[in-house]
């Protein structure tokens, strides 16, 4: 649905604010994790948002989920800095993460007042641990700088510690969500050394890949494969020897992801895409909305991990 289609709902409700979101796994990962987590009588609801969409948009999502009464909070993915700044004054408290970060990613709803939490600095390092046992002193490449780059570059200034990288390259074609990544990396760890780099609309990142040091982890968060159709590489590109290959998508087409696994014997690659940090993605905003104590790791946690990797 869209925002105008919102209406009352008639059962306790969780909403999905994304771009395309009939085409999100959640439904059916929702549908198997429903008898495991006590939700049989909940409804998940997307909401179709367009990128870039006016802050009245996003005014109208957060205002049903504040009022009506079954409405119980949503996750949000490609708005999250957009939605915050259109609507952070509507918004009865905020978590630490989102202030600083200035975006929301997931929302709680409850008897006329609405929170907003940033959750992905938790997750994206859930997520991270899963695919690169040791980030100390690596060089990272993150291309893209929306919402879920910045909450991985704030986990690694701010909340890494001795598992931080030693220099980390962040790219975008917009000033103003590369100066929201320095300003916020500017009081976190001093050993870590930041680079910022504006590349032009199609510019690809061969160059800067090809300037890493073996053994560096390289993040495709630009929504390119997934929100929109191509790659941040050209399919020549060689990744860094030993390295490691995140793509934060799960679906689409995924030319970063098939680049990367086309390169993954020559180049030594460890090539991971975006479902675990989807499902810790999910948990952790399921949780924070009903307050169930999901586990974040755990016998329980991989019970939930393996019930949404069979419908995947």
């Amino acid at each position: 649905m869209t925002p105008d289609d919102l209406r009352p709902a008639t059962r306790p409700t969780m909403y999905f604010v994304g771009v395309s979101t009939a085409s999100s796994a959640i439904h059916r990962v929702f549908a198997a994790w429903r008898p495991l987590l006590g939700l049989d009588r909940v409804d998940l609801v997307g909401i179709d948002v367009p990128v870039g969409a006016e802050p009245a948009v996003y005014r109208r999502v957060v205002e049903h989920l504040r009022d009506d009464e079954l409405s119980r909070g949503a996750l949000v993915t490609t708005h999250k800095l957009d939605l915050y700044a259109s609507s952070h004054d509507l918004l009865r408290q905020v978590n630490d993460a989102a202030a600083r970060l200035r975006e929301t990613s997931t929302l709680v709803a409850r008897d006329g007042w609405i929170d907003g939490l940033a959750l992905d600095t938790i997750t994206s390092q859930m997520a991270l641990r899963s695919i690169v046992a040791d980030m100390a002193g690596r060089d990272v490449l993150v291309m893209g700088a929306g919402g879920a780059a910045l909450a991985l570059c704030d986990h690694f200034a701010h909340r890494a510690g001795d598992d931080a990288p030693g220099r980390v390259v962040v790219t975008d074609i917009a000033d103003q969500r590369l100066a929201a990544i320095t300003a916020d990396v500017a009081a976190g760890d001093p050993a870590i050394t930041w680079r910022t780099h504006r590349l032009a609309p199609g510019e690809l990142h061969d160059d800067l890949l090809a300037g890493l040091a073996p053994g560096a982890l390289v993040v495709n968060a630009t929504g390119m494969g997934k929100d929109r159709p191509g790659s941040p590489l050209s399919d020549d590109a060689t990744f860094p020897h030993g390295g490691y290959a995140w793509e934060f998508n799960y679906r689409g087409e995924l030319g970063f992801l098939r680049q990367a696994r086309a390169r993954a014997e020559a180049d030594a690659l460890t090539v991971a895409d975006g479902w675990r940090y989807f499902v810790h993605g999910w948990t952790r905003a399921i949780d924070a909305v009903f307050d169930l104590g999901i586990p974040t790791s755990g016998p329980d946690f991989e019970r939930l991990y393996d019930a949404a990797q069979d419908v995947r």
